[in-house]
C-alpha cells in the first residue's frame, strides 16, 4: 500500500460515502481530485505511517463534526487489506498504520521498475520549449547563468520524468548593441588601448582579440591595418554606419563564433545538453519578425504614433504599449521577442504547446509585456507562456564573498565554479534550492567530505549501499526469495515511507516546475538510510555484548540487529538495493553521478 494507492482509497471511500446516509449533505461534486488528497507523513511515528486530513476537508461541506467523518472513514479503512490499525486523532486526522509487508511491498515494485520506478506520463502529448541560460556571446557564462545551466538542465530532465516532450533551448542574442560594444572592447584591447567606458572587461577579451588575430593573419587578413575609424565602407564600397568600422566589422564577424564555441562547450563540460542553438540574428535574417507583425497587424494589435510603430500591449493587461519599430527606423529589442515566441509556437518541427522562459531577477519588469504579447497571438498566459525568474547567486569562501576571476574581471564563472568544487558540487548545489530565492554557495562546505555537505551525503548513500551489496556478495547472502514481511523494524519503516514518497514527489517536481524537490527527497532518503544502516545489519558482524548493558531482551534485540539470521539479512539487502536504484535515478535527474566508491 503505497501513499498513491492509499490517497485513491481514501478518494474512493469519500466517494461511497456521498451514495451513502450516513455522511450528512457530503456529494460527489465536494470530493477533491484524488491528486489533492495526498497522505502526509506524520512526524511523530507513534501517529501511524501516513496522515490525512480529508474528514477536516469536508466536514463543514458535509454539514458534520470532522471527528465524526473521519470515524465514518476510519471504519472503511479498517476493513482494507494491507492497512494494520486506524484511529482518528485531534480535531479529526485520520491516522493510517500499514501491515509490515505491504510497506515493504514497495521494495518489489523498485526493484522490478527500475530506473522507471516513479516515472509517469501525466504530462505526455505536450511539447514544453524550455529555454534557459541563453546568455549574451559576449563573455562567460557568470554565476547566475550557471544557476540557470544547472536547475534548466534538470528541470527538463524532470519534465520528460513525467512523459512530456522537451525542447532545451539556447537562445544567443547575437543582434544588437551589446555586440558592437563586445566588437569595440576587442578593437581596443588589440591596439593595446584602455577599454571603452561601455565596453566588457576581462583577460578573456586580449585571449579573443589575440584569437581573432591570429586567425586573421592565417586567412591572410592584416586586421590591424584595416580601417579603424566610423564611416568607412565594407568590402563592396558600401557605407558603414556608427559602430560599423571594417576593423571592428571584422573583429565581430570571427569573435563572436569563438564566444558560441566557447560557451558551448563549457555546457557540454558541464553536462548540460540543448536540442537548439537559436540565433536571434535569423528572426531577422528569415523574416519571421515581419512573420509575426502581420499577425498582429491583422488582429489590429499594432499602430503608428510620433513616427514610430507601437504593440498594443494596454489592451492585453499590459501598463503601457510598447515600441517595435523605433521612429529611426531601427527594430526595438521586443520586436525579436515577439517574433521569438511566435516562431516557437508554429515550427514545422516540435512546435510548443508550452514555452517557458527562464529569466535573471532583472528581467521582471518583462512579464507583463511578455504575457500581454502572449494573449495577443490567442494564447493563454501562464499556460501557453510561463516565465521562471530566478534570483541571484552569492559565492562565499572563508565567510567572505568570492567576486574576482583571473578571465572575467569582477564575476565568478562556470569555469571558476567547476575548478572550485567540480560539476557534481556545482550542479547540486544551485539546483537544490527554489530558484525563486537567493542562494549562498559555500566553497569550502561544498569541496568537504563531510555530511554538512549535501551533494556528499547523498552520495555517500550510494556508495555506502554498493558497500553493502559486495560485502553481502561476499558473504553468500542472496535477496532471491526474500520475506518482505520480515522488514519490521521502525528503521525499516522510515526507510520504506521514504522510497514510497517518490513517485508523488517526482510528480510534485514536474507539476511545479521545482527541481529541487528532488534534491530535498534525496537528502531526505540518504538521512533515512544512512540510520538505517547504524541501526540494521545485512552482514553479520562479530559482537560481543557486556552484560553490564542491560537487561536480556536488549541484549537480544541488539544481537539480532547486528547479527541478522539468514531471512532477514536477504530482506534487508532487498532494501538496501531498492534505496541505491531510487537514489540513483535522482541524481541522474540532477545530472550528478552516482559514485560507487568514495
Amino acid at each position: 500500500m503505497n501513499p498513491e494507492a492509499l490517497s485513491a482509497l481514501i478518494c474512493d471511500i469519500a466517494h461511497e460515502l456521498a451514495e451513502g446516509p450516513d455522511a450528512g449533505a457530503l456529494d460527489d461534486a465536494m470530493i477533491p481530485p484524488v491528486e489533492r488528497l495526498a497522505v502526509m507523513r506524520p512526524k511523530d511515528r507513534s501517529h501511524g505511517d501516513w496522515s490525512s486530513n480529508i474528514a477536516m476537508q469536508l466536514a463543514k461541506k458535509a454539514g458534520m463534526r470532522p471527528r465524526d467523518l473521519a470515524q465514518l472513514f476510519a471504519v472503511k479503512l479498517s476493513d482494507a487489506e494491507g492497512i494494520a490499525s486506524v484511529e482518528v486523532a485531534g480535531p479529526g486526522f485520520i491516522n493510517i498504520t500499514i501491515d509490515s509487508a505491504s510497506a515493504a511491498a514497495v521494495v518489489d515494485t523498485v526493484l522490478g521498475q527500475g530506473a522507471a520506478y516513479g516515472r509517469n506520463d501525466h504530462l505526455g502529448g505536450k511539447t514544453m520549449n524550455l529555454e534557459f541560460v541563453s546568455a549574451n556571446p559576449t563573455g562567460p557564462i557568470h554565476i547566475g547563468g550557471v544557476r540557470w545551466a544547472a536547475t534548466g538542465d534538470s528541470m527538463a530532465r524532470v519534465l520528460e520524468a513525467n512523459g512530456a516532450k522537451v525542447v532545451r533551448e539556447y537562445y544567443f542574442n547575437d543582434h544588437g548593441e551589446q555586440i558592437n560594444r563586445f566588437a569595440k572592447s576587442l578593437v581596443a584591447a588589440a591596439h593595446g588601448e584602455e577599454t571603452p567606458a561601455d565596453g566588457y572587461k576581462g583577460a578573456y577579451i586580449r585571449e579573443i582579440a589575440d584569437k581573432v588575430i591570429a586567425e586573421a593573419k592565417t586567412d591572410g587578413v592584416d586586421i590591424l591595418n584595416l580601417q579603424r575609424l566610423d564611416g568607412g565602407v565594407d568590402k563592396d564600397g558600401n557605407a558603414l554606419g556608427e559602430g560599423d568600422s571594417e576593423q571592428r566589422e571584422e573583429f565581430r564577424r570571427r569573435a563572436v563564433p569563438m564566444m558560441f564555441a566557447e560557451i558551448q562547450q563549457s555546457m557540454r563540460d558541464f553536462r548540460v545538453h540543448f536540442d537548439v542553438w537559436f540565433h536571434e540574428n535569423s528572426l531577422y535574417e528569415d523574416g519571421e519578425v515581419e512573420k509575426a507583425f502581420a499577425v498582429l497587424r491583422a488582429n489590429g494589435d499594432i499602430f503608428e504614433r510620433d513616427g514610430a510603430t507601437w504593440f498594443a500591449s494596454t489592451e492585453h493587461g499590459d501598463d503601457k504599449d510598447r515600441v517595435i519599430i523605433k521612429s529611426d527606423g531601427d527594430y526595438a529589442y521586443f520586436a525579436a521577442d515577439i517574433a521569438y515566441y511566435w516562431n516557437k509556437r508554429h515550427r514545422a518541427v516540435d512546435p510548443a504547446d508550452v514555452a517557458i522562459y527562464m529569466l535573471g531577477a532583472d528581467h521582471h519588469g518583462y512579464i507583463g509585456r511578455m504575457m500581454a504579447m502572449c494573449a495577443a497571438f490567442g494564447d493563454t498566459p501562464g499556460e501557453n507562456m510561463q516565465i521562471l525568474i530566478g534570483q541571484l547567486v552569492n559565492v562565499m569562501k572563508d565567510g567572505k564573498a568570492v567576486r574576482m576571476s583571473k578571465r572575467a574581471g569582477n564575476v565568478v564563472t562556470i569555469d571558476d565554479l567547476v575548478e572550485a568544487v567540480g560539476v557534481d558540487a556545482a550542479r547540486y548545489s544551485l539546483t537544490r534550492t527554489d530558484y525563486n530565492t537567493s542562494v549562498d554557495i559555500d566553497l569550502n562546505l561544498l569541496a568537504s567530505h563531510t555530511n554538512e555537505n549535501p551533494v556528499y551525503y547523498v552520495q555517500y548513500a550510494y556508495a555506502r549501499s554498493c558497500n553493502v551489496a559486495r560485502n553481502a556478495e561476499t558473504a553468500g547472502i542472496s535477496a532471491d526469495h526474500a520475506d518482505l514481511s520480515l522488514l519490521d523494524t521502525e528503521a525499516d519503516g522510515v526507510a520504506l515511507a521514504a522510497l514510497a514518497r517518490w513517485p508523488a514527489v517526482l510528480a510534485q517536481a514536474g507539476d511545479l516546475r521545482a527541481p529541487h524537490r528532488v534534491a530535498h527527497y534525496l537528502e531526505d532518503l540518504a538521512s533515512a538510510y544512512h540510520k538505517w544502516y547504524n541501526l540494521e545489519r545485512v552482514v553479520p558482524m562479530t559482537l560481543t555484548v557486556p552484560e553490564e548493558r542491560g537487561p536480556e531482551e536488549t541484549r537480544e534485540a541488539l544481537r539480532i540487529a547486528k547479527n541478522p539470521e539468514p531471512a532477514r539479512a536477504a530482506a534487508r539487502l532487498k532494501l538496501n538495493d531498492a534505496v541505491r536504484t531510487v537514489i540513483a535515478s535522482g541524481l541522474d535527474l540532477l545530472g550528478v553521478s552516482a559514485p560507487q566508491q568514495m
